[in-house]
């Protein structure tokens, strides 16, 4: 499992789409894959028609897949209570260290350097200062496509 998957796993529910694969889980993809479904889908021009709903009709619509918005996660929420009941004191909003040491995932250079990786981090790792900026701004912005809810603050 690639760390990223674990972030996920530590701050999402179990039963969230980001942790079942049926969400935007690989470093890199986006949120608005699951959205571009195509804008006329097989039924669309029968549902077009004024008259009523013809069983081919009903049976198009049924086999379209719905989309159901992700369910949103307060990610400061569940990072607030993980902290209160850890009894440390991380500054997780600003350092990708602290934020690791709060999931109880290892923080070591080695580690962030693997989070690097696959999240696509072009810089040089061996900086690693840069590097932990970039990571804790990738890493916030992918719980957001991922269905997190950030304040202000979090976001990049």
């Amino acid at each position: 499992m690639s760390i990223f998957s674990t972030i996920l796993n530590k701050i999402f529910p179990h039963d969230h789409p980001a942790n079942t694969g049926s969400a935007a889980t690989t470093p890199g993809a986006s949120s608005t894959a699951a959205a571009a479904a195509p804008a006329s889908a097989p039924g669309s021009a029968a549902a077009s028609n004024t008259g009523a709903s013809t069983p081919s009709t009903a049976q198009a619509q049924a086999t379209r897949p719905s989309v159901t918005p992700m369910p949103e996660v307060d990610v400061e929420a569940v990072l607030v209570k993980m902290q209160a009941s850890s009894g440390q004191q991380l500054n997780w909003r600003t350092s990708i260290v602290d934020l690791l040491k709060l999931l109880g995932l290892d923080s070591s250079l080695e580690a962030r350097k693997q989070l690097a990786s696959e999240l696509h981090y072009t810089g040089n790792q061996e900086d690693s200062a840069a590097m932990n900026v970039w990571l804790h701004r990738q890493v916030m912005q992918k719980l957001e496509e991922n269905g997190g809810k950030l304040p202000d603050g979090l976001k990049s």
